[in-house]
């Protein structure tokens, strides 16, 4: 088969916008340094789109909710990944969380089978010289991030993330703990609900803050957390209350043993499809495994918690895009090249996709002869496409998740309910009006 696109990362980017070159009649060449026995401090698998931290595509609602908008609009525009995501949901309740494994299947068989994608088990360490895209996400490979450095005359901005820990289903008492809704919200009981007096709190809030924690090397001392991924150790350190006010926050969950709020609640989503596996919400953490099993461990209802996966500590490298990109994703040092997901500095698996998905239609385009205009600014896409290649500050750009904030104000005041509606009527409305333009 002969390439028309390159694409270099077989993450969520790289397989959706495989998918939608693909789809379109171009002939793509599909390259995952996993599976060519290279591997990532993250990954587990060499399975393309695999979901390295949380199983949760977060909000689904599409009404009220700038990431349930741009589900919504991917999935109006034959997005795979939602299309594997909607196959593959777990319960829990207006979010979409997915089986992860079976997510990823789905996504590698779908591509294998494609007749125009040719998936290439191969370690990329230069800049493609035909027309590509790069989607190596947060993990870019040492040689290749140091080809981008020179490519774009900027070093590489970077950040930390952090895992979640998972556990197995069976190991939860259920005697202390009960089901509810996420803070009582919704008519659906899918979390798990670990409470805490005051004086556990305060003992594990202690034990978060005296943890051996991973030693970071020299070079990464000075790399600052997403604020949207943050360790719940360095949120402890900000305050006692702070964990009761996050990830902790207990409003709204009755005890059914008491009948009263807990001082503070660890919760658990549903992490696969047949429920066994959990993963604790809001629980990314670097301290070390023998420190996590031992304080997680002091959880009501965890005492005999058995973990099918520890959190960890990986390192997330970003370009500047605002600077570097033009408003289509295109290098503007070398045109020929488009970037899509992490790297390009949007956070998130939907937003990830979301900008695969841009990307693959943009040099879709290009090859055709024709320019398609970005998604209005008005739409979840447009926003945060807009956000990535010139609505951030560029001295102080940082990973976003897709919100509200990046959208233009809407005319009038009104409350905050009725705002959000009038942010999603207006990007459905203009969204189809760009459809049929372009």
């Amino acid at each position: 088969m002969t390439t028309q696109v390159h694409i270099v990362g077989g993450g969520l980017a790289g397989s959706e916008a495989a998918w939608q070159l693909a789809e379109a009649g171009v002939r793509v060449r599909l390259s995952e340094m996993r599976g060519a026995g290279e591997m990532t401090p993250a990954h587990q698998t060499d399975d393309l789109a695999e979901l390295v931290c949380s199983n949760s595509f977060r909000s689904d609602d599409a009404e009220n909710n700038a990431v349930g908008l741009l589900h919504a609009e991917m999935r109006a525009l034959g997005s795979l990944i939602m299309r594997a995501a909607d196959a593959n949901r777990v319960p829990a309740g207006s979010a979409l969380a997915v089986d992860r494994d079976g997510f990823s299947a789905d996504v590698t068989a779908r591509l294998a089978a494609h007749p125009n994608v040719e998936i290439v088990r191969e370690r990329i360490d230069a800049l493609p010289a035909g027309p590509a895209i790069v989607a190596t996400g947060p993990l870019t490979a040492a040689r290749l991030a140091g080809a981008i450095g020179a490519a774009t005359g900027a070093d590489a901005l970077a950040f930390f993330d952090a895992i979640a820990p998972i556990v197995h289903r069976e190991s939860i008492d259920m005697d202390v703990c009960w089901m509810a809704s996420r803070w009582d919200k919704g008519e659906t009981k899918d979390y798990i609900n670990c409470p805490m007096t005051k004086d556990q709190y305060l003992a594990f809030h202690q034990g978060l803050l005296d943890g051996e924690k991973t030693e970071f090397k020299q070079w990464e001392k000075d790399t600052p957390y997403f604020e949207g991924c943050m360790p719940i150790e360095v949120m402890a350190a900000r305050g006692e209350d702070t964990l009761r006010y996050g990830p902790m926050k207990p409003v709204g969950l009755d005890d059914p043993r008491t009948g009263r709020w807990p001082y503070a609640v660890v919760q658990l989503r549903q992490d696969n499809a047949l429920g066994t596996l959990w993963n604790m919400v809001g629980f990314q953490t670097k301290l070390k495994h023998g420190e996590q099993v031992r304080l997680f461990r002091t959880i009501p209802g965890l005492e005999k918690a058995e973990f099918a996966r520890l959190g960890g500590l990986h390192r997330n490298t970003f370009i500047n895009s605002p600077q570097l990109l033009d408003a289509t994703l295109r290098l503007k040092s070398a045109p020929h090249v488009r970037f899509a997901g992490q790297i390009t500095g949007c956070e998130g698996y939907v937003e990830s996709a979301a900008i695969g998905l841009l990307a693959g239609r943009f040099a879709t385009a290009e090859l055709r002869g024709e320019t398609l205009t970005p998604p209005p600014l008005t739409t979840a896409l447009g926003a945060l496409l807009g956000h990535i290649t010139g609505g951030a500050e560029t001295e102080s750009y940082q990973p976003m998740n897709v919100n509200f904030g990046l959208f233009p104000p809407i005319d009038g005041r009104r409350k905050k309910a009725e705002r959000k509606k009038a942010y999603t009527e207006r990007a459905v409305a203009d969204l189809q009006a760009w459809r049929a333009s372009v």
